[in-house]
């Protein structure tokens, strides 16, 4: 069996990291992914003559040394790989309603550019062709 997830997309804003009080960093970032919009099953141009499309945004945790990096060298607008597994959690409200969540419990990060914003020199250098 396997529960694998890959992303390539663009972080949609700056990573939250928070430490807990056994001292793992855990560090959460919304990752969007696009796709062709469809209408009546087939694609379209937008009003500007691109094809049109649709944007999902993932939940992504990273835990640990990972989690300190992706906080310390990832920004809003930078390009990102993301490899790792599907979570799902329920839990109950506090109006006793059953509730759901799903994220991207992340195994590796890969920086595919620099942040669109702020100038991040120690970060470490991007394979560029």
């Amino acid at each position: 069996m396997t529960n694998l997830v890959i992303l390539v997309g663009r972080i949609a804003r700056d990573p939250e990291a928070r430490t807990t009080t056994g001292g793992t960093t855990i560090t959460s970032i919304s990752v969007v992914t696009d796709r062709p919009a469809r209408k009546d099953g087939k694609t379209y141009k937008d009003e500007n003559g691109y094809t049109a499309k649709d944007s999902e945004f993932h939940r992504v945790t990273c835990f640990n040394g990972l989690g300190q990096n992706v906080a310390k060298y990832c920004g809003k607008g930078q390009m990102v790989t993301v490899e790792g597994r599907i979570h799902y959690t329920q839990w109950e409200d506090k109006d006793g309603a059953k509730r759901y969540g799903c994220e991207i419990i992340a195994d590796k990060v890969d920086f595919l550019s620099k942040p669109r914003s702020g100038n991040n020199e120690d970060a470490p250098p991007i394979d560029e062709d």
